[in-house]
């Protein structure tokens, strides 16, 4: 099996037509229908639905392998350089969006004094959105919310986040510290879409208080979440790094008595190697993070 007929086929995934693909790796459109119809000989299956423009369901299955090959050859050439001193290339790094506002800064700079050979290809998502990208290949790390799931990847944890009611720094809820969980069951709040991992915590925390949380409206997505709370749309409970320095006049981060700290750590593939790029910016992002988180109010380093 080529891997060029492999890489027309993921080409086609990420960019939707066969044109638009022969235009991303610089050929004809021929070149690409010929590598792709060679493969589904090879396999004895059809990989694009070409009336319907989309992958099939095995063209999903190969295009995911295909990903982590090309990741490993990538690691391949990346650790045979290390050999000579020459730690470089890039590495696909997914943060969560609270998280990635403090430790981003602190990481390039670090990566720049320490692996100037090495690139850093951030993507900001939530952790359900970096999860399967990792997991299909096209991440190398992720900054996420933990736990994450077993059996495809695995994870170390890097710090404790406390959950906090943000408020106006004029509401009476802000002078209010600490507040019991029962004291927002007749507030209005901006909370989590059901289902995700935060939300669930959430719900967790006010079934063990007696109490069911009421909400104003329900979001996917911590960031929109506390965007909105800081255009007046209504109280959230938020990580604690979601109140950025510069509104943190106007706000209150009142801690609530009975909420959790979310767990941060850095997720990686179960199974293959990173490769030495990889491992130089996962050194660096416990270091970052242990440094850094000292000067984050309501992050605790693990």
């Amino acid at each position: 099996m080529e891997f060029r007929r492999l890489a027309a086929l993921v080409a086609v995934a990420e960019h939707g037509t066969f044109s638009a693909a022969a235009d991303a790796l610089q050929t004809v459109q021929s070149n690409v229908s010929t590598h792709v119809a060679r493969l589904e000989r090879e396999l004895g299956v059809t990989l694009v639905d070409r009336a319907a423009g989309q992958l099939t369901d095995e063209g999903r299955a190969v295009v995911a392998r295909a990903r982590r090959i090309a990741a490993e050859l990538d690691a391949i050439r990346s650790d045979v350089a290390a050999f000579r001193d020459e730690v470089s290339g890039t590495v696909r790094l997914g943060v969560i969006g609270t998280t990635g506002r403090w430790l981003a800064p602190r990481l390039l700079s670090s990566l720049a004094e320490r692996q100037p050979g090495v690139t850093l290809s951030l993507h900001e998502g939530t952790s359900g959105t970096l999860e399967p990208q990792l997991v299909g290949g096209r991440l190398d790390l992720a900054v996420v919310h933990l736990p994450v799931p077993p059996h495809d990847l695995v994870a170390q944890p890097l710090f404790d986040e406390d959950l906090v009611l943000v408020v106006r720094a004029d509401d009476p809820l802000a002078t209010r510290s600490p507040l019991r969980l029962a004291d927002l069951a007749e507030v209005p709040l901006l909370l989590p879409i059901p289902g995700t991992a935060f939300r669930d915590e959430l719900d967790l925390a006010a079934w063990e208080a007696g109490v069911t949380l009421r909400p104003r409206a329900e979001l996917d997505g911590i960031r929109l979440i506390a965007s909105l709370t800081f255009e007046g749309n209504g109280p959230a409970v938020l990580p604690a790094t979601a109140v950025p320095g510069f509104l943190r006049e106007g706000w209150r981060s009142v801690p609530v008595a009975g909420l959790p700290q979310r767990r941060i750590g850095v997720a990686m593939r179960r199974r293959g190697l990173p490769s030495a790029p990889t491992r130089a910016v996962l050194e660096l992002l416990h270091e970052v993070t242990a440094s850094g988180a000292a000067g984050q109010p309501g992050v605790h380093p693990v």
